[in-house]
């Protein structure tokens, strides 16, 4: 099969899940670009931030058309994670590909354990500035450093540090992740020299198609059964990076 044909097809796996799941879906792109495509390490953390920027960007837009973004407490969010993104995006570049490796299939894995186990996410009694800035801030650095858009870990955030419902909380992420992909990118200005643009192009648009497909699909089927599934996917995925890495 050649490269552009898988990257296709990984490309629309990854929007697919995106789109129906919300949160988590974009955390398949590093691994899918480093062991479908021949990617590096670092390559494909740089690649995914273009994936996720485009992707989340264009899905906020959906959202925001149906008023399910609540943008200012979604830009005080993003804001406190701009420069923990450039930071760590900046550092990713410096970092063994090894530890990389090891740090994204950790992050994997917590994405699959929160979908298999959702917290039970309840609207804060008032809202702790200090710990929305950490909060953040937090999901600033991990986008930054591994190239992945924390959808995961932001919609829970939103609810229960900034009092968002769920239903606006998924929309909001999406403009937290676009600003927070979008300064690390700023920050591997420059570097993007060894990145296939042949293969990253049909990947996002596929990607992008696949996001409105998802959608569409999570409308009609469970969507614990969907998680579930995607959650054990994702698993195995960590386990064999982790096992990659240590053989």
């Amino acid at each position: 099969m050649s490269a552009l044909v898988l990257a296709l097809v990984a490309g629309a796996v990854v929007g697919l899940a995106l789109g129906a799941l919300g949160g988590g879906g974009s955390v398949l792109a590093v691994p899918a670009l480093i062991y479908l495509l021949a990617f590096s390490p670092s390559a494909a953390t740089t690649a995914s931030l273009l994936i996720v920027a485009a992707t989340s960007a264009v899905a906020l837009y959906a959202h925001a058309r149906e008023g399910h973004v609540a943008w200012k407490a979604g830009t005080l969010f993003a804001a406190a994670g701009v420069i923990p993104a450039y930071l760590a995006g900046a550092a990713a570049g410096r970092v063994p590909e090894a530890v990389l490796t090891v740090a994204f299939s950790a992050i994997a894995a917590l994405a699959a354990v929160r979908m298999f186990r959702p917290s039970s996410s309840a609207p804060p009694e008032r809202i702790r500035p200090g710990k929305a800035a950490g909060a953040g801030a937090g999901l600033g650095a991990v986008t930054g450093f591994l190239g992945v858009g924390g959808g995961f870990l932001a919609v829970p955030a939103l609810v229960t540090v900034l009092g968002v419902t769920m239903r606006r909380a998924v929309g909001t992420s999406l403009l937290v992740i676009t600003v927070n992909a979008l300064a690390a990118l700023t920050s591997r200005a420059g570097t993007g020299s060894g990145l296939d643009w042949a293969l990253i192009g049909p990947f996002t648009g596929a990607a992008i198609l696949g996001a409105w497909d998802g959608k569409r699909l999570g409308a009609k089927v469970s969507g614990n059964s969907l998680q579930k599934a995607f959650a054990g996917v994702l698993l195995a995925v960590a386990a064999f990076m982790l096992i990659d890495v240590i053989v």
